[in-house]
Formats: C-alpha cells, structure tokens, sequence
C-alpha cells in the first residue's frame, strides 16, 4: 500500500455473486477531502455519519474511514502534476463503496475534470438525484409534500464523454471542415468562432440505464418510471 495512505482497523465491503453488498460490521470507507469547502464539510459530513451509524446500531457498527487523494490534495502529496493517482483509482476499486468531497477542475492541459475522469475510469454511469420535500422548508411550489421523485441520469455518455474542442482550435476547425466539407452540414451558423462537441451515445450505455432506473423502481415501490428526452429535435442520440 502506499506510504501516504493508512489503512484503518477494519474490513473490506464485497460484492456477492447477485451484485447485492456483503457489508461487514466495521466496513473501511475509503473518502476524498476534496478541494475549496471540501476542508470544511468533509470532516462535519464524517461526524452527521458517524452519529447516525451510532444511532442505528447503538454502536454495534462503526465506520472505519480511510483518507485517500485527489485534487489539489493530490498533487500536495505526489507531486505538482498528479491530481489523480492511481493507487486512489485503484482503491476505489477494490473497496467499492467511498465517498468524495469538492473537486477542483485543473488549469491547462491533461485531465479538464477529476470528476469526469473519475466516473469514466470507474464506468460510474448513473448519476442519482432524490428530490424531496423537507416539512417546514419556505417553498414556491404550490403543493411541495407531492414532490418525491428520484432522477436517474446517463454519466459517461452523451455531452458527459467530454469529447469537445474549443472554438477557434486546430481540432474544432478540422472537425468543422470535415463536417460543412465531407458531410455536407450547412446548420453552423457561426462556424469560425464554435466550439465542438460530440454527443455519443449507444444502444448498451441506455438500456443499462433504463434497467437500473426500472429496478430502482421496483426495489423501492415506486408506482412508475418516466423517460424524459428531446427526441423531437435529437432524433438520433436522445
């Protein structure tokens, strides 16, 4: 294991055949500070976890946290240019469940988002949004103890690949020519000064999301699952 990281008394969550969670008593969590508030919330966010464990299990069961590094963190630790290492990629692996603060994206070349980097190492393709009404919090919706939603979101695919070029660089020009030149596309409408983007997105990426959406469903009896997209105007990667 690496010098920089302490492994804490404690054991290993695992992943049973069924994808269900072996959870041990004192499961290790592996967690990021993270950058900017990161140093402010992580450690309270430990202590509201902490108590809330404790009171579920009367201290039967207790979290073993384990600090590992990202960020501007990272590159304190490893080095000026390592924002993300590997042993932290590869813990995250290993331990399956870890939790993150904050993270910065770096200024100029190499990684543009630890963010997107993280979920496309990790192939963490749902992103999962609860959206909830809290009673007595002031709202402008009309009736607000109606809304109980979960969102489920695509996180590798789509605009979140991040396969882009800034306006005015040799990539988007070469993209812009081979488009307006071999493909015939006439719709640019200020192409000297656009930036692009490519938008993929696969039959395999939204079928796992649809699956996950309808089996969150029906492991928390939820009465439906909606599919929300702009089909009518993205015919072909909606």
């Amino acid at each position: 294991m690496d010098q920089h990281i302490r492994i804490p008394a404690g054991e290993k969550i695992t992943v049973n055949p069924d994808f269900s969670l072996n959870v041990p008593d004192h499961p290790i969590i592996p967690y990021i500070e993270g950058d900017g508030t990161g140093f402010d919330i992580t450690p309270v966010m430990i202590k509201v976890v902490d108590a809330a464990v404790q009171k579920a299990y009367g201290g039967k069961r207790k979290i073993a946290w384990m600090e590992i590094f990202a960020g501007e963190k990272a590159t304190r630790v490893y080095g000026p240019d390592v924002w993300l290492p590997e042993i932290t990629l590869q813990i995250l692996r290993d331990y399956v469940v870890s939790i993150k603060g904050p993270l910065t994206t770096p200024v100029g070349g190499g990684i543009r988002s630890l963010n997107v980097a993280l979920r496309q190492e990790l192939d963490l393709y749902v992103c999962l949004r609860p959206v909830r009404y809290f009673q007595g919090v002031p709202s402008p919706v009309k009736q607000p103890e109606k809304t109980n939603m979960v969102i489920f979101r695509e996180n590798s695919e789509d605009i979140y690949a991040g396969i882009e070029w800034a306006a005015e660089s040799d990539g988007a020009k070469k993209i812009l020519r081979f488009l307006i030149e071999e493909m015939g596309v006439k719709k640019i409408r200020f192409p000297e000064t656009s930036g692009i983007g490519i938008k993929p997105v696969s039959r395999e990426g939204t079928e796992r999301l649809v699956r996950k959406a309808m089996q969150y469903a029906i492991d928390n009896d939820r009465k439906s699952v909606t599919l929300v997209h702009k089909g009518n105007i993205m015919k072909f990667t909606e």
